[in-house]
């Protein structure tokens, strides 16, 4: 039995060592949207810690919001020879001629967070939420929350195009379906940023009677709804109170307005895609393993039921 177990011990400690050294090996291009809100700088920073943990070399290229950035970085990761390259996409179209040219080269693309509108056989896997499940969870909130009250909805959509932004919306909208007494009467791009966030929301509060006909605001990201929380203080109206508010992906700052009483609820996006992106791309380097096409994370519904103090001091130091 010693002898045996000597043995597995022996054979599990090779296996991790392959594990470190195939990881060590390989180089990795990200192209990443760039640094619109805190949850994508969480991303950047978790990508860097994983890489560095498993001893990958990491390629990474900010797209600054833009396609035509990310393209010339993929083809530049092409051009380099790298083993594999993630690619958090801007938005879900025009990729097939890119994506078509690292599969011509042998090269894995890996998608973070984000699908694109392309044959499945140009990426080996997409590491994503089910992004219309985190708009369904956020309307389900809202529609509880009102009961049978009248209910205005403004909506603070993400980037145009964007798998988020339709997707989004989509669960959203199929939530409040079927509740006549909840409507979105106002919905714009604010492009995921915190200050296109707060701008679009003072236009939809000039527009509703100063805010007063406003019930409800849904952002697709808690960026945004922490720029339309200043612009709904700023115009004398009481965030969380006045004008409910619901967003998605749980950063540090939704927390602390939530422990403020100015947000109501937000749908938890985590940040570490990157793991089980590595995880698929070092099975798939060392024998051939091909992961399911599609990866889901957990996402969750955080009120302010849940101690968000606490959560925030657990997501504070996390790169957002």
């Amino acid at each position: 039995m010693a002898i045996r177990s000597m043995f597995a011990a022996a054979t599990f400690a090779a296996g991790l060592m392959a594990s470190s050294a195939l990881a060590a090996d390989m180089t990795v291009g990200f192209s990443q949207i760039g640094s619109e809100s805190g949850w994508r700088a969480a991303e950047t920073t978790l990508t860097k810690q994983q890489a560095e943990e498993r001893g990958i070399d990491l390629k990474f290229a900010d797209a600054q919001q833009k396609q035509e950035n990310q393209i010339k970085a993929v083809r530049s990761f092409i051009a380099q020879g790298v083993d594999a390259i993630l690619l958090a996409p801007v938005v879900a179209t025009g990729w097939d001629q890119v994506l078509g040219e690292a599969k011509d080269a042998e090269i894995p693309v890996v998608l973070l967070d984000r699908t694109v509108d392309a044959p499945d056989d140009l990426y080996l896997t997409a590491v994503t939420s089910d992004l219309v499940h985190e708009g369904n969870v956020a309307g389900q909130w809202l529609v509880d929350a009102v009961g049978d009250k009248q209910c205005n909805v403004v909506e603070l959509q993400g980037t145009t195009g964007s798998s988020p932004a339709i997707d989004r919306k989509k669960g959203f909208e199929e939530a409040i379906s079927g509740h006549d007494n909840v409507k979105i009467v106002r919905s714009q791009t604010g492009d995921f940023t915190r200050t296109k966030g707060k701008e679009v929301m003072e236009s939809f509060l000039k527009a509703e009677n100063g805010g007063k006909d406003i019930c409800a605001l849904y952002a697709h990201n808690d960026d945004m709804a922490v720029g339309a929380i200043q612009a709904i203080k700023e115009a004398g109206l009481k965030p969380g109170s006045d004008i409910l508010v619901v967003s998605i992906d749980a950063v540090p700052d939704i927390f602390q307005a939530m422990a403020n009483g100015e947000a109501n609820a937000t749908v938890e996006l985590t940040p570490n895609m990157a793991g089980p992106a590595f995880d698929a791309l070092e099975k798939y380097k060392a024998d051939g393993t091909m992961p399911p096409k599609w990866i889901q994370t957990e996402s969750k519904l955080y009120t302010q039921k849940d101690d968000p103090m606490k959560v925030y001091e657990e997501k504070k130091n996390l790169g957002y």
